[in-house]
């Protein structure tokens, strides 16, 4: 751990893959159906009345793809707060589907085992589900997570490498180089990370609050140089 983290914030990447296990799940519905509440749902997300939005998002995390998560991403920056959040629930939702079902099964079991401590069994079975569809970012970024808690930051790196080349915006595993980089002692390089996480996902206050420590405590060890 470097002096740069804070109690609370040095988990914010843990907490952002618990999120995107716990709103990951949900009940397929029949393919007709979806496909026309999706269609729905991607019309209302530019609709003037607050609640109308909310709705879509919801909407859409549930029904979306993966290709969906480009107007998810702008939702973001909704004006209203609380869309702006539920467009974050929906966009994990989104990648946490892989197309496949018996793979999101795996995937879902790896983060019951990550979340439950047995790091171990997360990363079989997160390696298990990258060897079934290695397209599948999401994979990738829950073993990523698992090596990260083990402090093996190398195979973490690694793995957020893929990460980003499935996703490249992916502001979790962007907010994850930040957590390794300082814990590698690179201030400079995990502030890089970790203001790319920010830009794409200004919802993510942890990670503003550790942007301004790291940004106090470099300008602090400049003025003690001179």
């Amino acid at each position: 751990m470097t002096r740069f983290v804070r109690p609370g914030l040095a988990t914010a990447w843990l907490a952002l893959l618990v999120l995107g296990f716990v709103v990951g799940a949900g009940a397929a519905e029949p393919a007709r159906r979806a496909s026309d509440a999706r269609k729905q749902a991607l019309a209302n997300l530019s609709h003037p009345e607050v609640a109308v939005r909310r709705q879509a998002i919801v909407r859409l995390g549930t029904v979306g793809t993966i290709a969906d998560d480009a107007v998810l991403l702008a939702a973001l920056r909704d004006p209203d707060p609380e869309s702006a959040q539920l467009a974050e629930a929906a966009i994990w939702q989104v990648w946490s589907r892989s197309g496949d079902k018996a793979v999101d099964g795996i995937l879902n079991e790896g983060a019951k085992a990550l979340n439950q401590g047995r790091l171990a069994t997360s990363v079989g079975l997160f390696s298990e589900a990258i060897k079934r569809k290695p397209a599948f970012a999401e994979a990738w970024n829950k073993r990523a997570t698992a090596y990260f808690i083990m402090g093996d930051y190398q195979r973490s790196l690694k793995d957020c490498d893929q990460v980003l080349k499935r996703n490249p915006r992916h502001f979790g595993a962007l907010a994850g180089y930040g957590q390794i980089y300082l814990r590698l002692d690179q201030p400079r390089k995990a502030l890089k990370y970790l203001e790319e996480a920010f830009n794409i996902n200004p919802n993510m206050d942890s990670v503003s609050q550790l942007i301004e420590q790291i940004q106090e405590q470099l300008e602090t060890d400049g003025a003690q140089t001179i």
